[in-house]
């Protein structure tokens, strides 16, 4: 027998031994304190340490100690209170509008909610939020204060069906007592939209009070018709003092005797990254084990050997998916490496692909930098080809160099803008012939037709500028949308750009237009009389 299976064999026996002194001695405390601790090892003790003997050393039946197993277990469950089972998240749901945590901007003297509460005004809405910031506990709070009943239904696990049978259970009661029920919906979201439409009409005629609990921006996710019919709250998640207040709270009514030291606090808080629910759950694994062992004071050790490492909120393609890319563009587009590193970081840590971080700044080295430094985008494209090749986490630091060198590189939005500009100008435009003398001519018979002629070759002309040609369709006046920035390489674009409209007008004020050459370098010949284009 190995040395690791016989401590478990004396740890199992020991604590059957309890289980047995307690139940003789008709202890129950002790005994649920031990069911409770040990609550999958229990019954098994009682049925395998002691087939032979009793408590005295006498022969005992297999009946006898499972018939004291049961009675043990039995007196466990009734000696312990009714919602010991219950996580303390939900041990500590607040019970009036007063106890919720945070989201003062909701439920603060004058403000929406509040006033709804203080005057009974029940009304459908959809609250939007961040996990663990009191969705459900508001509507619960909300049937509760109006005196009207309550019906929850979870989207993840729920249909059609869920909603049929809310309606029967809202007609029942709307014919007993008259009035509405309400009717909470979690993660309304994903609910499709023909799910979402099954709400509409029972919305509408008042036989439900709607409140939608979103994770997701209702904009996109919502349909607009039970939108329209609902007022969206926005949740915040809670600030540092919340959780405070929230340790505070359930130190004093769960945990009396039981103390949390600054920086055991300062994990906790941090490891909850605004939600309470998360708070709560850590606090209860490390209050848990400190009671075991009797540890009077959690300390920062302890919390760090009693929780693991957990990822920040981070939600890949939801709202903060997206809150966190934009963050970490705007920071480059803003100048600011430091603030630009430290979103791609988080994003790193919330398990973003590294991929996706590289493909936007690809994008930000095209549409910030652009010609203002043209390296920004070599560099960009050679990190992500440094990152392919070498993977995380060695890769990650190409990325770093790339995001470093845009954050600090001149900024241009000027193809940005002209591209924009003259994508919009074709697209409301008619179409327009291409000029001849810059046509395509590849064969004789198109030469004859007149593509190219008159067609001048830069490289043959002085400083490789074909002054005073025009490039636009003959019909359309030139127009200008691309305007260098005074920025980087876009100073001396526009210097050079300045110059060749300069040239331009000189020689067309002139008329002095010399003879143009056709793309064979042969002189241009004029179109074939015998050949009809018309």
């Amino acid at each position: 027998m190995s040395r690791k299976h016989h401590r478990k064999i004396s740890q199992e026996s020991a604590v059957g031994r309890q289980i047995a002194y307690s139940q003789f001695t008709n202890k129950s405390l002790a005994v649920q304190q031990i069911f409770r601790k040990y609550p999958k090892i229990s019954q098994r003790i009682f049925e395998c340490f002691f087939m032979e003997t009793d408590l005295f050393g006498n022969p005992d039946s297999p009946d006898t100690i499972k018939n004291a197993a049961a009675e043990a277990a039995k007196a466990t469950c009734k000696a312990a209170p009714k919602d010991q089972a219950s996580p303390l998240a939900e041990r500590l749901r607040p019970k009036t509008i007063d106890e919720v945590v945070g989201q003062k901007h909701l439920l603060g003297p004058g403000k929406p909610l509040r006033s709804a509460f203080e005057n009974a005004h029940p009304h459908s809405m959809i609250l939007w939020g961040p996990p663990g910031v009191g969705k459900t506990t508001l509507a619960r709070l909300m049937a509760d204060a109006f005196g009207l009943p309550f019906i929850s239904i979870s989207a993840v696990l729920g249909g059609v069906k869920d909603i049929r049978d809310a309606v029967e259970k809202a007609t029942a009661n709307r014919e007993k007592t008259g009035r509405s029920t309400v009717v909470f919906v979690d993660e309304v979201h994903r609910f499709s939209k023909s799910q979402q439409d099954a709400f509409l009409p029972h919305v509408e005629s008042g036989l439900f009070t709607f409140i939608g609990a979103t994770t997701e921006n209702p904009s996109f996710e919502v349909i607009s018709a039970l939108l329209s019919r609902s007022t969206v709250y926005v949740l915040e998640s809670l600030k540092e003092e919340d959780l405070e207040e929230l340790l505070h709270r359930a130190l004093e009514r769960e945990y009396l005797g039981l103390k949390v030291n600054e920086e055991a606090e300062k994990i906790l808080i941090g490891l909850a990254d605004g939600d309470a629910r998360r708070f709560l759950n850590a606090l209860e694994v490390s209050a848990t084990m400190a009671k075991d062992r009797g540890i009077k004071v959690i300390d920062e050790k302890f919390v760090r050997a009693a929780l693991p490492a957990t990822i920040r909120r981070f939600d890949k393609g939801g709202d903060n998916f997206y809150d966190q890319i934009s963050a970490l563009h705007k920071s480059v587009r803003g100048s600011d490496p430091d603030a630009a590193l430290y979103w791609m970081c988080r994003m790193l840590d919330g398990g973003v692909d590294p991929l996706y971080i590289a493909r936007r700044l690809m994008r930000m080295s095209i549409e910030d930098i652009g010609l203002a430094d043209p390296r920004g985008m070599e560099i960009t494209t050679n990190a992500v080809d440094i990152y392919e090749r070498l993977g995380s986490p060695e890769g990650e630091l190409a990325l770093a160099n790339a995001v470093v060198y845009l954050a600090c590189a001149p900024k241009s939005v000027s193809v940005y803008k002209a591209f924009n500009k003259m994508r919009a100008f074709v697209k409301q435009d008619g179409t327009r012939p291409v000029p001849m003398h810059i046509r395509n001519a590849p064969t004789k018979l198109m030469q004859k037709v007149g593509n190219g002629a008159g067609y001048r070759y830069p490289p043959d002309e002085p400083g490789s500028f074909a002054a005073g040609v025009k490039y636009f369709p003959d019909d359309m006046d030139e127009i200008r949308v691309y305007k260098p920035s005074p920025r980087g390489l876009e100073i001396k674009i526009g210097e050079k750009l300045a110059q060749l409209h300069a040239l331009n007008e000189e020689v067309r004020r002139s008329g002095d237009m010399p003879k143009g050459r056709s793309v064979g370098m042969k002189q241009a010949s004029e179109p074939d009389p015998n050949i009809h284009t018309e």
